[in-house]
């Protein structure tokens, strides 16, 4: 027995802390439905029961604090229950029991700290049972962070649950979530693989400039990628610096890498198409200080305009052509899901019910193709005495 407490709640976008109280007159506040159509997800994990936040509710484009109250029954007997937060909020929010705070995700107050939400269970008191009382939710949504037409609040509505079986629906909870980004850890630690096994291999091979690069550039990949479980898992990353460090650090300084590395696949690099990759890195990394959509955009379509011009030199004077262009382009299609997302294709899929996203599937097929690669530089070099090895290549 563990009721989703869905329906109508009340709702005042706001802030007050005596909305959490017990004797607050409420009736004036609108009536916000968590009911969830049937079979309905979220887009990310595949979380059940989703629903769409405040924005979608008459609200659109409102950022900050708001309040959900209503009234809660509790069932008579002997047991002790508890109440499993929302798994999907934004941003943050804390949860309280007859005016008394029982605990949330992230920090609220005058400096709001917000964090990925991750499921969370909060004990009622142990005379709760047979009685009735208010539960209340202070949810905040930061200022500035991305928004679409159904976000804002509480996606995912809380679950009242007896123990010992609130307890184990806290674990199914984990295990989605577990599941759901477990790959941002595995795809890392296979990044981390190749880099050990490229970095051993190099010497021996007849591309050292192109794996020094290609070390570099999977290095920031992969912490990237692990930053997604991170902040879904953890405390350690606010939800601003999250998004921080992926739009000013790790997707230009990873794409631009990625370019720097496939420009050393035909030696001697253009020193043009390194010195374009520098200049619109640079432009990449303002445009995510400053928030400027067009420079973000600027230098991932400009980027993508060297990897087409290096795939051309590839085809023209590149060694081992067919694989090298293969493990390119899928290497591209990895950084370029969110554009493939725009002209209409899948970007994610739910097998078993857990979100798989393109980016995930096709980094599956990369880094096996990658690790190839490298290894076949060694093979050529064997096969070709003295081919192209030497220091690795920087840009003057």
């Amino acid at each position: 027995m563990a009721p989703l407490i869905d329906g109508p709640w009340k709702f005042q976008v706001g802030d007050d802390p005596r909305w959490a109280g017990i004797a607050l007159d409420d009736s004036s506040w609108e009536t916000l439905d968590l009911s969830a159509p049937a079979s309905s997800i979220d887009g990310d994990v595949g979380l059940p029961n989703y629903v769409g936040g405040w924005m979608a509710h008459g609200h659109s484009g409102y950022q900050g604090y708001a309040w959900y109250r209503r009234t809660l029954a509790i069932p008579k007997g002997d047991r002790v229950w508890d109440v499993l937060g929302p798994t999907a909020v934004e941003d943050g929010y804390e949860l309280y029991w007859n005016g008394k705070r029982l605990g949330g995700s992230g920090r609220l107050g005058e400096s709001p700290r917000v964090v990925g939400t991750r499921p969370m269970i909060f004990s009622l008191p142990s005379d709760a049972a047979g009685t009735q009382g208010v539960i209340a939710i202070r949810a905040f949504m930061q200022p500035g962070s991305a928004a679409g037409p159904a976000s804002g609040g509480i996606h995912v509505a809380p679950t009242l649950a007896p123990q010992p079986e609130s307890r184990e629906l806290y674990r199914v909870q984990w295990w989605r979530s577990v599941a759901g980004y477990i790959v941002e850890v595995i795809e890392p630690l296979a990044m981390a693989m190749v880099i050990v096994l490229a970095l051993s291999l190099r010497q021996l091979s007849s591309d050292q400039s192109f794996i020094a690069f290609v070390c570099v550039a999977l290095l920031l990949s992969a912490v990237k990628r692990l930053d997604n479980a991170i902040v879904s898992w953890t405390d350690l990353l606010s939800l601003p610096a999250y998004t921080w460090l992926n739009n000013v650090l790790w997707m230009p300084l990873s794409l631009a890498a990625w370019a720097l590395a496939w420009n050393r696949w035909v030696l001697p690099p253009s020193r043009g198409i390194d010195a374009g990759a520098l200049v619109l890195a640079a432009l990449g990394i303002a445009g995510g200080v400053m928030g400027a959509a067009w420079g973000t955009q600027v230098f991932r379509l400009g980027t993508l305009a060297l990897l087409v011009l290096v795939a051309a030199r590839t085809a023209r004077n590149g060694p081992m052509r067919g694989m090298a262009l293969t493990v390119l382009l899928v290497i591209a299609v990895s950084q370029y899901t969110s554009e493939l997302g725009s002209l209409g294709v899948p970007t994610i899929w739910f097998p078993f019910g857990i979100g798989v996203t393109l980016t995930q599937y096709v980094y599956g097929i990369a880094i096996p193709l990658l690790a190839v690669l490298i290894v076949r530089t060694v093979t050529t070099a064997k096969a070709v005495p003295g081919r192209r090895q030497g220091p690795a290549v920087w840009p003057h």
